[in-house]
This record gives C-alpha cells, sequence and structure tokens, in this order.
C-alpha cells in the first residue's frame, strides 16, 4: 500500500453514520431522564456518561494495542477502503495469506474498527455537549444555578478540539505503523481528554449544588498538584515502556535480570523519534535499551506509590474530600497488583488491560480532587489564628 493510499475518505459517511447511531442511544436516555431537572443537571448527567463511555473507549484502546490489533485495518478511516471489514474480506485474506503471523486477521480488523466505531460516538458525544453548553449559555437559563459566574463555554469548546488533535493522532497511529512516539501521544492524549471531561462533570455538579471547592491547606494543595505531575510523567514512561514491547524486559521483582542495576542504554532507549524497534539510525534497538526503558518506569513507581500513599492519608484528614483519599488509596494499590502481574506473570492481557484503566483512573480521581478544592487564602488562615489568640486570651 502506497502513501496517498493510507488515507481513503470513502467511507467517511458511513463512519460518521456509525456514530451517530452510537451516541444516540446515550443522548436520548440522559435527556428522557433529565427531562424536568434543569440544564445544569442535565449537562452534567451528559458529561459523566461521556466521561464512562471515554474511559471505555480507552480501555478498549489499550486491548486494541495489547493485541497487536492497531495495524488490523492499515488505512484510514475505513478498512482497504471500506466502511467495515465486512468489505473489506478480500483484502483482510489476501494480506492474512501473505503474512499468516502479520498484524492484519479479520479478528484484528473488527477490533480495529470497533475502537474507531467508539471514538466516532464519543467525538459525536462531545460535539453535542459542546452544543448544548452553547445553547444553554445563550439563552442564559442557567443563570438561576450558578448565579453571575456561569461555567465557561470554553471548556466544551476546548474538549471538542481535543478529541478532534486526538482522532488525528489516532489516524497517526496506523498510517505511520505504530511510531512509539505517536502511539504514546494518542495514550497520553486520552489521559488529557479524560482530565477535560471531569472538569467539566464537576464544575456542572458544583453549579448545581451551589458547592464551592473545600479549602485546604496550602501544603496540601501543593501536594496534590506534584503528585498530578508525577503521574502524567509516569504514564507516558508506562506508556513508552508499552509502546516498544519493554515489559518483559525484566522478568523479576524487585531485582531486574539477577542484578539491583541490569545493564542499561538509557540513550538508545530514549531516542523519542524513531521508528518501532529501530534507532533513530535504523539500526535494530538492542535489549539494554529495553531493560533502560523497563526500568525507569519501574524506579518512577516507586515515588508515586509514596507520594499517593501520602496524599491519600493526607486527604482523609478533610471530610468532604475522603471518598477522594479512598479511591486514591484503592487505585494506588491495584496498579502495583497489576504492575507485578504483568512483570512476574508474563504480561498477561487482563493485567495490562487493568493497568491502563488504573492509571487513567488515577488521572480522573486527581482531575476530581483538583476540581472539589482550593488553596486556602492566607487571610482566612491569619484570622482563624487571630480568633484562636483571643480566645486563648479571654480564657
Amino acid at each position: 500500500m502506497d502513501t496517498t493510499s493510507l488515507y481513503d475518505l470513502t467511507p467517511i459517511a458511513w463512519l460518521m453514520a456509525v456514530g451517530v447511531l452510537i451516541a444516540l442511544g446515550p443522548l436520548l436516555w440522559v435527556w428522557r431522564r433529565n427531562a424536568g431537572s434543569g440544564p445544569a443537571r442535565r449537562l452534567h448527567a451528559l458529561t459523566v456518561l461521556t466521561l464512562f463511555l471515554t474511559f471505555d473507549l480507552t480501555l478498549f484502546g489499550a486491548f486494541t494495542r495489547l493485541t497487536d490489533s492497531g495495524l488490523g485495518c492499515p488505512d484510514w478511516p475505513g478498512c482497504y477502503g471500506n466502511a467495515s471489514p465486512l468489505g473489506a474480506r478480500h483484502d483482510i485474506a489476501m494480506a492474512q495469506a501473505a503474512q499468516p503471523t502479520g498484524p492484519v486477521t479479520h479478528s484484528k480488523a473488527w477490533v480495529e474498527m470497533v475502537h474507531r466505531y467508539l471514538a466516532t460516538g464519543v467525538g459525536v458525544l462531545i460535539l453535542a455537549l459542546a452544543i448544548a453548553t452553547w445553547v444553554a449559555r445563550r439563552r442564559h437559563r442557567m443563570a438561576e444555578h450558578i448565579g453571575e459566574k456561569p461555567l465557561s463555554a470554553w471548556w466544551p469548546a476546548a474538549t471538542l478540539a481535543w478529541v478532534c488533535l486526538q482522532g488525528a493522532f489516532g489516524a497517526m497511529t496506523v498510517t505511520w505503523k505504530l511510531y512509539p512516539a505517536i502511539v504514546t501521544l494518542h495514550l497520553l492524549g486520552a489521559v488529557v481528554l479524560l482530565a477535560l471531561l471531569c472538569i467539566q462533570a464537576v464544575r456542572y455538579q458544583q453549579a448545581a449544588a451551589q458547592r464551592a471547592p473545600t479549602a485546604v491547606p496550602s501544603a496540601l494543595r501543593t501536594l496534590l498538584i506534584a503528585t498530578t505531575a508525577l503521574l502524567a510523567l509516569q504514564i507516558a514512561l508506562g506508556g513508552w515502556v508499552s509502546t516498544n514491547y519493554a515489559v518483559l524486559a525484566c522478568t523479576q521483582f524487585p531485582t531486574c535480570q539477577d542484578s539491583w542495576w541490569p545493564p542499561m542504554n538509557f540513550a538508545q532507549g530514549f531516542q523519542v523519534w524513531r521508528q518501532l524497534g529501530e534507532t533513530t539510525g535504523g539500526a535494530p534497538i538492542d535489549f539494554a535499551s529495553l531493560t533502560a526503558i523497563h526500568y525507569t518506569h519501574r524506579l518512577m513507581a516507586y515515588v508515586v506509590f509514596v507520594a499517593m500513599g501520602a496524599l491519600a492519608w493526607r486527604l482523609h484528614g478533610v471530610g468532604p474530600l475522603r471518598a477522594q483519599a479512598r479511591w486514591l488509596a484503592g487505585l494506588a494499590l491495584l496498579q502495583l497488583a497489576t504492575g507485578l502481574g504483568n512483570v512476574l506473570l508474563g504480561w498477561p492481557l487482563a493485567a495490562a488491560v487493568l493497568h491502563t484503566g488504573g492509571a487513567a483512573a488515577l488521572a480522573v480521581v486527581l482531575t476530581w480532587t483538583i476540581c472539589e478544592s482550593r488553596r486556602e487564602r492566607a487571610n482566612v488562615i491569619a484570622a482563624a489564628g487571630a480568633r484562636s489568640n483571643g480566645m486563648e486570651v479571654a480564657r
């Protein structure tokens, strides 16, 4: 297949129709279930449902990658110029006959196309959310719920722009033949999309309930932001491990290759812009490079796990944020268990998918916590201290 045939827009109308059909059910369910509610509650319900389906799409994307189905249809957006693998049966059969153990099979083609159908459906839902938010804002129908500070309609607009960018990364993942940097960026893009939807869901809920974020000490807020940044870096490192197939470079724990510091080639392992399995010069990547990729992710996991534990402990002391603390603690333990399972059990599919899902869930919970908290103002703290001193003097 030449370069020009990698992008065939012939089936795009059919794909859009499938996306609309997928999105139609959730849209009707949300609007019917919340028919008597205010716009803030309806938009909150739609955002939460879109967030849930986007999380499912992220899991299915991990399944697609881990089953080596990313090139099941080696063109975009259809499959050999067709809207489904049914119309591409002949081309798929020929590709499979030429390479029986290659990336193109009938089952892999279906996995890849189902992923594209679901992604299109999520895109339609995000488009509907953006339109509904702009309409509600234009009519000033949310004023009774959120007073003088309505939720900015730029959040849904930014989410819509981001999902389009994410679609472009999805196309490049296929047409660039699983470039590790592109696949990792596609994973990070999914996490950012989840965070954007989570922000909107929390803001709509706060608007509907007329609830303000909880004030927390400055040190706790700083720990929350720092832990979120550490998680983002760790997700990027995890994506780099997965897209370079470096999970099994170390099959022991806590050591690796019978050593606490095995032979590693960091310079080659972290050459970002290169083909899968090759160096920037086109030579095969060596095993020491894969070891460096794996071990860096493992060392960073220790740091993130400690930070998550400290954050969960501190948040548990803040009454309104105890639910987030419990989620963080539980998900951190899940990540530990699935990470160990990947190493010690030979990278089983279930553990690998759960590991990606756990990382995405942690990103959502941390975003939720950031939105539900705010830094205490210095004057509030000073006033509280003054009141405390006054009570001591009175005694």
